[in-house]
């Protein structure tokens, strides 16, 4: 097209230059003011900037939309189940009303492709019911990233030595087959039946494929002819939020939980995990609970199954500084965080070594320095002890700590010489001892100690950590001593889970000892309070304390107090038994313990009403859309907050959409569909001009840089289902399935509509020609049956479509984007006439 259309009459001698007759100026929407003065690089920034944008923008009503598919999905209804054991004779059942198999391949699968749906529906309208490339390439290359590319990322996501597979392999058989045959169906329709004419009965039939693939999907599902029909645990269907049953949570003003005391009773199977986890926290010192419950809430949520849809929803999320599906733990707590995560009978032993979590260093910004052992034990003849101090946190710096001694029934001078020294450590230096004089006198006396101390000087710009102080005992070494319990009686709090009680070896610890114990019920019971039984303890050469270990059990009770005997007994080695042969344990609750239970759970079980999709007010909307991270500032990342200042503007529109809890969730679902449907004309004739101003064909535009807009949040989806999930399914098993679907609606809808159209106008068919779209779906076909192929081979050589052996998995991969780039660039050079492979008659 030309910069400016010269007219001439015999009246007007000179050009008139039209400002709105300019190069790449066409689209349905765009532009809306002439940029007929602007030049083509500003105009390329500026297009380029702006279809980026609204990729966001699609991406994050999408969420909303998604959210509202949830909310339909949930539908319940309540059934009434014979039941003798209950008073009224049955009892009431509350089950899903929409099938699995069907909510992903009709609503689900729709609301992840509604973006090129509609686009290709808009295109069709928008050029006056004439044929474009746009749409349908989107179509076809959004089809081609999805299988190719995202299975191949998901393929090497898979951790080394870990694999992932498909389980419901008859559905993803019935979506692989139909998502190829989908895509043969369009090549026979442009080019074998009725070529470069798409007529009413083609058009009518590629819609009705699509409850066509919805039914035999669900027919598989069900087993049906396909042996015994399998008994289906009726449960809730969905995004897979709307199974997290919880109690209701008082609030107060503030939003903040109340902090009242509940029963803690559970009464589900989470309910359950959420009390066993609060307990085994909240014996953790210094564990802020606030931390505690979304280490809980984590947990609780990464155990479940979710779909894509729920990941999708999670990764654009992730994309836009969005409030995320999983509460995110802070970097100090992880060490709790990966112990919570290990089996229930790993995570018992690890919690043994947990005492405090205090981070003296500040986030690693200063020194921290301690002891390495809280008690040393020295012989009297040995003449010195060694006393070790550690340095960990901030490493690179010099620094500098003074230790010295201080009396206890030791004398300093006549047990031991004084010391006062300022120890420094070099930059990076990590280990120091000091060594203490011994004074050896040849009089018989007993154990005796003195206390070893750091103290830091006032310039040092460091920290002391939890053992600063180091109890060193001085040993008689010439008896092999006296066993005994060192009090009477201890008074054990139940939330410890044990009683450690101290056995003490006095007047000598010279050679190897041992003592036998038994336990003796008084009102706590051997197995039901406390593990009992007998035992014997031994000691090492100059070892003078061993703890008797006995396990206790939780109890209900709301008021404890039992207790048990343990007596020694029998000593061997040359030993003998003190006056203290007998102590008596208390088991009694611990009411703060259960207060900070109560509390975590209570926070836990608002973080995950929280998180449940449907359940958003106009309130809670306009919150968490000025808000980044949703108001989890604490957790919000750098780059958090850059795409919440990128997407401000859209996330403060989209909160005047109808939250998804409101009638069913139908407004949400219809208004945003039709704000997709209003994004997707703004980005076909963003993408459109854009890649008219670079030199680039809509058929090329459409299947790199629309194709890789829209995909790009199912490509983090996929991503984030593999590494979350315990099945493939979710990642790659869906994959056919929306590939279909964008067939079956995305050029069957606008195929239909335009044939209804010519029909109705001038008694003709619908002319499509089938030239570069006829060539990239012959093109697509052929790669997504070699990628199918693939995940059959690696289904049955490695065991699994994702994972494996590092070599072989990587290998994987690169065939499947190879397959990409060559599809792309086939059809690119198809597009440019730098091949020229005849397609369908002229």
């Amino acid at each position: 097209m030309s910069n400016a259309t010269n007219i001439t009459n015999a009246t007007t001698p000179f050009p008139i230059f039209d400002p709105y007759d300019y190069r790449c100026n066409e689209g349905i929407l765009l532009p809306v003011i002439s940029e007929y003065t602007w030049s083509a690089g500003a105009r390329c920034f500026l297009y380029l900037l702006g279809l980026l944008w609204c990729f966001l923008a699609v991406a994050i009503v999408a969420d909303i939309f998604m959210c509202s598919i949830e909310r339909i999905t949930s539908k319940t209804r309540i059934v009434r189940m014979p039941d003798n054991n209950s008073t009224e004779g049955f009892r009431e059942l509350e089950l899903k009303v929409w099938n699995d198999t069907v909510a992903n391949l009709s609503l689900l699968a729709l609301g992840t492709s509604a973006p090129e749906i509609m686009l290709s529906v808009i295109e069709i309208v928008g050029n006056n019911f004439v044929a474009g490339e746009l749409g349908p390439g989107t179509i076809v290359g959004s089809a081609a990233f999805n299988l190719l590319v995202i299975s191949a990322i998901c393929i090497v996501a898979i951790p080394e030595g870990d694999t992932r597979r498909i389980t419901n392999v008859k559905v993803f058989g019935v979506t692989a087959t139909v998502g190829i045959l989908a895509y043969v169906w369009v090549a026979i329709v442009l080019l074998a039946v009725s070529p470069n004419v798409v007529e009413m009965w083609e058009a009518v039939l590629t819609f009705l494929f699509f409850p066509l693939l919805i039914l035999v999907a669900y027919l598989a599902d069900k087993n049906f002819c396909i042996g015994r029909k399998k008994r289906q645990t009726m449960d809730f269907v969905g995004i897979g939020m709307n199974d997290v049953q919880t109690s209701p949570v008082k609030s107060v003003e503030d939003g903040k939980v109340d902090e009242e005391h509940r029963p803690l009773h559970p009464n589900s199977e989470e309910d359950t995990e959420i009390l066993h986890l609060a307990k085994e926290l909240g014996r953790i010192d210094d564990l802020p609970p606030e931390e505690a419950a979304k280490m809980v809430a984590n947990k609780i949520q990464m155990e479940k199954e979710h779909d894509r849809g729920w990941y999708r929803i999670n990764a654009t999320r992730g994309l836009t500084g969005g409030r995320k599906l999983i509460p995110k733990v802070l970097a100090t707590f992880n060490d709790l965080y990966e112990r919570i995560q290990l089996p229930e009978d790993e995570r018992s032993e690890a919690s043994k070594a947990v005492t405090k979590h205090v981070d003296h260093s500040e986030g690693g910004r200063k020194p921290v320095i301690e002891f390495t052992a809280a008690e040393v034990a020295v012989m009297e003849n040995e003449g010195k002890v060694r006393v070790g101090i550690r340095r960990h946190g901030k490493k690179d710096i010099p620094v500098s700590v003074r230790v010295e001694t201080i009396n206890g029934t030791a004398i300093s001078g006549e047990d031991y010489k004084p010391f006062d020294q300022v120890i420094k450590f070099d930059k990076n230096e990590e280990l120091k001892s000091v060594f203490i004089e011994i004074v050896d006198d040849c009089e018989w006396e007993p154990d005796e100690f003195f206390f070893v101390k750091l103290h830091l000087e006032p310039e040092a710009n460091a920290s002391l950590g939890n053992l600063s102080i180091c109890q060193v005992t001085i040993i008689n070494d010439d008896e092999p001593g006296v066993l005994a319990f060192t009090k009477p009686s201890f008074v054990i709090k139940e939330s410890g889970f044990r009683a450690l009680i101290p056995v003490g070896r006095t007047g000598g610890a010279d050679g190897h000892v041992s003592v036998k114990w038994r336990t003796k019920d008084i009102t706590a019971i051997n197995g039901k309070d406390y593990k009992g039984g007998e035992g014997e303890l031994l000691f090492d050469n100059q070892e003078t304390s061993k703890c008797i270990d006995i396990p206790l059990y939780e109890s209900n009770k709301a008021e404890r107090d039992e207790s048990f005997a343990i007596e020694l007994f029998e000593s061997d080695g040359g030993a003998t038994l003190g006056k203290l042969t007998k102590c008596i344990i208390t088991i009694v609750n611990d009411e703060e313990y259960s207060g900070l239970v109560s509390r975590i759970v209570n926070l836990t079980k608002a973080n995950l009403d929280a998180l449940q999709l449907e359940k958003s007010t106009y309130v809670q909307q306009f919150y968490e859309a000025m808000n980044v991270n949703g108001g989890d500032l604490e957790s919000a990342t750098f780059f958090d907050y850059i795409m919440h200042f990128c997407t401000f503007f859209w996330k403060i529109l989209f909160a005047f959409i109808p939250p998804a809890q409101y009638l069913g969730g139908w407004p949400a679902f219809l208004v945003s569909l039709g704000v997709i449907g209003f994004l997707t004309a703004i980005i076909g004739d963003l993408a459109s001009i854009f890649g008219c101003l670079i030199g680039l064909k809509d058929a090329v535009t459409a299947i790199t840089l629309v194709a890789l807009g829209t995909s790009m949040p199912d490509t983090f989806a996929s991503k984030q289902a593999a590494l979350g999930e315990k099945t493939a399914d979710s990642s790659v098993g869906n994959v056919n399935g929306s590939n279909s679907v964008n067939v079956f609606l995305g050029l069957g809808l606008p195929w239909l509509i335009a044939c209804i159209y010519w029909q109705v106008k001038t008694g003709e068919d619908f002319a499509v020609p089938a030239g570069n779209l006829g060539f990239s779906v012959i093109l697509f076909t052929s790669c997504a049956v070699i990628a199918i192929l693939l995940l059959i081979v690696r289904r049955f050589t490695v065991g699994a479509e994702l994972g494996g052996p590092v070599v072989f998995k990587y290998i994987c991969a690169a065939i499947l984007v190879s397959l990409w780039v060559f599809y792309v660039l086939m059809s690119s050079l198809q597009s440019y006439s730098i091949i020229n492979v005849k397609i369908g008659s002229s």
